[in-house]
């Protein structure tokens, strides 16, 4: 399958930057080192961000001074941005962004803290799931706060053949329900979901399996914090199913560890990675911005 390489040309088009794509000594990942997303990028540079996004599933661009209008602009670049159903931490005048953080001001949350505390996709639990994530430093703790990344096509690769062929063909149910109740059992300022809210974010089903669409390379398509079950399948068998592949799919060898940097600005593909936040200690300060753009359905 031919890679798409560019979502958008800019209407004038701006003088090249020159940055370098870093390839992590890790199973997946590259720093990009000289790029300001706070200028104009031209189509060329756009292209080679892209393609290094899809030769390494997680970017990190060093040192971005941006704004949130900044931050929004360069994401829409690969596609429509997602509206988080969480609303209450939106950044206010800019609801594309969900505020991800463990500070609370006047007794009150300003962001989601426990945010990916279960490995996952994003947005993995509606008929398009997310396509990528950009998560940008503003406050990080002296220690801890660290992300994880678990390439999904090394996963897949790396099962055996009849596993393979036995699950090629299963289809997964997906809930932002799943763990939501125990979460806020464990964090009970995390919001109660208004009806409103959890008509938003009704079950989606999606293959166990699914081939990205721009590289056409297939990935593992189920995570601990959403996947419920296994169509068709009696509950103890999918259960002992998901456990198998749950264990597999985040092996050391398949995983990046992401100590942030101030100004890092991390952009991941929710097509090819699971994620993971490691934790900040509670008496540390940390938040950041995210964007999620939206993907297409499954296959």
């Amino acid at each position: 399958m031919t890679a798409v390489l560019s979502r958008a040309t800019p209407a004038a088009e701006a003088p090249a930057q020159h940055f370098e794509v870093r390839p992590f000594d890790a199973p997946v990942g590259a720093e990009i080192v000289g790029l300001d997303i706070a200028e104009p990028i031209n189509a060329a540079d756009f292209q080679r961000i892209h393609r290094a996004h899809l030769d390494h599933h997680v970017l990190v661009f060093r040192d971005q001074r941006i704004t949130p209008a900044q931050h929004i602009d360069f994401s829409r670049r690969f596609g429509p941005l997602e509206i988080h159903v969480l609303h209450q931490f939106q950044l206010k005048n800019h609801p594309e962004i969900l505020i991800v953080s463990n500070i609370k001001e006047n007794g009150e949350p300003i962001g989601l803290g426990d945010a990916g505390v279960y490995w996952h996709s994003d947005i993995s639990y509606k008929p398009h799931p997310s396509l990528g994530s950009l998560l940008h430093a503003q406050e990080l703790p002296s220690e801890g706060g660290d992300t994880l990344f678990a390439d999904q096509h090394l996963a897949w690769e790396a099962l055996p053949a009849e596993l393979q062929q036995r699950i090629l063909p299963l289809k997964a149910e997906h809930s932002y329900l799943a763990k939501y109740e125990e979460l806020r059992a464990k964090n009970p300022w995390r919001p109660k979901l208004s009806q409103a809210q959890i008509d938003q974010v009704a079950p989606a089903v999606q293959p166990v399996v699914r081939t990205h669409p721009e590289t056409g390379r297939k990935a593992l398509f189920v995570s601990e914090h959403f996947t419920t079950r296994i169509v068709g399948l009696p509950q103890d068998e999918s259960d002992a199913l998901l456990a198998e592949l749950f264990a597999h799919s985040v092996k050391p060898e398949f995983v990046y560890r992401h100590t942030w940097a101030p100004h890092d600005l991390v952009f991941w593909d929710n097509r090819s990675l699971m994620h993971l936040a490691a934790g900040t200690p509670d008496h540390l300060r940390r938040r950041l911005n995210r964007t999620t753009i939206v993907g297409d359905t499954p296959f």
